[in-house]
């Protein structure tokens, strides 16, 4: 039973630290572009979005070196799962973001915020200890 806990807080920690990589990355685009006129292309958008998300795999390297997840196969679990709770998750930042009046920036929309972590896990996946 211990064990089962540890892999979920472990699954846990993963999915926090890329979903508070986008929205640091969210919050700090936000101070740079006004939302209003600063249209995208959504290719763009996204390529952006997975550029990002792949300099956040790197500094996150920088701080934790080591894998979360203790085995390959919770590891590649964790790939295949993590990106799409933390798009999921970027696109309700990005509803609640509507419904406060405001306009969903690019990591606020579910592809982007995917590709963001998909990017973030591929990095932690290929170069983590």
């Amino acid at each position: 039973m211990e064990f089962i806990f540890e892999i979920l807080f472990q699954f846990l920690a993963e999915l926090v630290i890329q979903f508070f990589g986008e929205l640091l990355m969210d919050f700090g685009l936000r101070s740079l572009v006004d939302g209003h006129t600063a249209r995208r292309h959504p290719v763009l958008s996204f390529s952006g979005s997975v550029l990002l998300g792949v300099i956040a795999g790197i500094v996150s390297l920088l701080l934790f070196k080591e894998h979360f997840l203790p085995t390959a196969a919770l590891r590649v679990a964790a790939l295949l799962l993590v990106p799409s709770l933390a798009g999921w998750a970027m696109s309700l930042v990005g509803k609640w973001q509507e419904k406060r009046g405001g306009e969903r920036a690019g990591l606020e929309r579910f592809v982007n915020g995917f590709g963001f972590a998909l990017a973030m896990s591929l990095i932690r996946f290929a170069f983590a200890r």
